[in-house]
């Protein structure tokens, strides 16, 4: 597994992490506590060490998994977690309150099993809390050893700026893939400026770029993409012009339409590590093999010049989860 720089200050990551989310939550095909932390051992052993997991995705349980997993390699991963999120009757909301963070960071500490965390998000961003509070906070939990570096998922450019300015930021986590490039208009200028890792989760548009998902394909409730109105069967087909494209260029490459789509990134920027999630092992050593797919300038301005022939449809979120975005 070839190595990444998070930053310009951050820790050396595998170039491909790993994202924890849907081992037992969001989908309906989800792990036991024991097929989780097999997977995650397997991760590890097959060359990845960065792993990313939230207080919310459980709720609170994923980080556990995440904890025994990797307990007694502690000191050779980097573990990414998030907070700022809470639930208030079943629902969620933004809390970045100073002292809600320092319950959050406790929480998952404990759940993780450890006495530091490597990588500390604000999931979402939270108006009721200026940013730069949120920063100063940070600057605490990193001088009292309990974090050692933070970043910001999901948050607009100025926010970044404002937070960068009073304690600089390692990594930002955003979606970012083939069929979500808007990170490209001003998220990834302003980080190259400022020397901040972006760090995309679902860089296989949550399973579609693999080609696995078909133009009819429904999704039961509980799954996440039963809401997202990119995932009707009205626009996975009017889609499947990408994964065509995709499936082309894998079978030039002897490569799989999900490795291209995850060189792809790989090749936008040195700092961009993309965080693929997966519950089969298959899968994860699959995505791991995008590494050693070397997509040269000449590549990429072909396939850039066959994207802007494709219009993606449909929106990535519903109305109502896009609004806490970009902040």
């Amino acid at each position: 597994m070839k190595k990444r720089k998070l930053g310009k200050s951050g820790p050396e990551v595998s170039a491909i992490g790993f994202g924890c989310m849907g081992l037992n939550y969001a989908y309906t095909q989800i792990l036991n506590e024991k097929e989780s932390i097999s997977l995650l051992k397997s991760a590890y052993e097959s060359g990845v060490n960065f792993f990313d997991t939230a207080e919310m995705y459980g709720p609170y349980t994923n980080e556990e998994l995440v904890g025994k997993a990797l307990t007694s390699v502690r000191d050779k991963v980097v573990i990414a977690t998030k907070f700022g999120i809470k639930l208030v009757n079943g629902k969620q909301e933004q809390d970045s309150n100073p002292k809600h963070i320092r319950k959050s960071v406790e929480g998952s500490l404990k759940r993780l099993g450890t006495d530091y965390i490597d990588l500390y998000y604000q999931h979402r961003v939270d108006l009721n809390t200026p940013i730069e509070e949120v920063a100063m906070t940070m600057k605490d939990l990193i001088k009292e050893g309990k974090i050692r570096y933070w970043g910001l998922s999901e948050a607009g450019v100025e926010t970044i700026k404002r937070a960068h300015r009073v304690q600089p930021v390692t990594a930002v986590e955003s979606e970012y893939s083939l069929w979500w490039r808007k990170p490209e208009e001003k998220l990834i200028p302003t980080l190259e400026e400022l020397g901040i890792a972006l760090v995309p989760f679902s860089p296989l548009g949550k399973g579609f770029l693999t080609g696995e998902i078909k133009k009819n394909a429904t999704f039961e409730k509980g799954d996440f993409r039963s809401i997202v109105p990119r995932f009707t069967q009205k626009n996975l087909q009017a889609n499947q012009k990408l994964i065509e494209l995709l499936q082309k260029i894998a079978q030039e490459r002897n490569a799989t339409p999900a490795q291209i789509a995850l060189a792809w990134l790989l090749a936008q920027k040195p700092w961009i590590v993309p965080i693929p999630g997966t519950t089969k092992k298959n899968r994860m050593l699959e995505n791991n093999k995008a590494v050693e797919i070397d997509l040269n300038s000449q590549s990429l301005q072909e396939i850039n010049r066959a994207l802007e022939k494709i219009k993606i449809e449909g929106d990535r979120y519903p109305e109502e989860l896009e609004k806490r975005t970009g902040l």
